[in-house]
């Protein structure tokens, strides 16, 4: 059965679409943005339904987390019907949106329509491939050149960023609040040495900087 997370504050409207929903798929509530985020450090879905408006953290926020890992189809119900807003929704990653109030039939027609599209390639988005680095998301092992890289899971986790936004700059404050879910204070030397770490790993295989710095921003792909 299919699992689809729920994040939405309004307890009746959450507590409408699990009944409405609940018979055909496995669901899970959540009730805020920093609820959400804590069972999406634990579990796996195939669909997120998701309101912008969240105590803790904002729906938009937990859209770029997302993102950041996944590649989970996002339907957002929201009552912001700005164009700007919806725009900037979707430039975050989101695929779909269901404006408040809504019609339950189209709530799970475009349900089905993003489970289908998703299911059709799903086996290959289990596999990134970025240059000559090959991850496969289903066995958890990195190649480089077809020989494989041995990480640890926060090595794994920082190099699946890279390779799902391969022209991205990411500060320091992207990587640690996306792989550790906590707060960057600014004074935490973990991101350097993870990073060294992982140059380490690939500088067995090839002398380029697999991960290059961007003097006074942050860390890029070079691959």
């Amino acid at each position: 059965m299919k699992k689809i997370l729920i994040v939405e504050d309004d307890n009746n409207i959450n507590n409408l679409l699990n009944d409405l929903l609940e018979t055909d798929y496995q669901i899970t509530q959540a009730f805020a943005g920093s609820e959400a985020r804590r069972v999406l450090s634990n579990d796996t879905f195939n669909l997120i339904l998701l309101d912008l408006m969240l105590p803790g953290v904002s729906g938009e926020e937990l859209i770029a987390e997302i993102r950041s890992k996944k590649t989970t189809p996002i339907i957002v119900i929201t009552a912001k019907n700005d164009p700007t807003v919806l725009s900037e929704v979707f430039d975050a990653g989101a695929n779909d949106y269901i404006a408040k109030p809504f019609n339950t039939v189209e709530v799970t027609a475009r349900i089905r329509n993003q489970l289908r599209r998703h299911s059709i390639d799903e086996t290959e988005q289990s596999i990134l491939t970025v240059g000559n680095v090959k991850m496969d998301d289903e066995t958890h092992e990195v190649y480089y050149q077809d020989q494989l890289v041995s990480l640890t899971q926060k090595e794994y986790e920082l190099l699946k960023c890279f390779l799902l936004h391969p022209k991205k700059v990411f500060t320091k404050a992207n990587l640690y609040e996306t792989i550790w879910q906590e707060s960057y204070f600014g004074d935490d030397n973990t991101i350097t040495v993870h990073i060294s770490r992982l140059r380490n790993k690939f500088q067995v295989f090839t002398e380029q900087e697999v991960i290059k710095t961007i003097w006074g921003v942050g860390f890029q792909l070079n691959i």
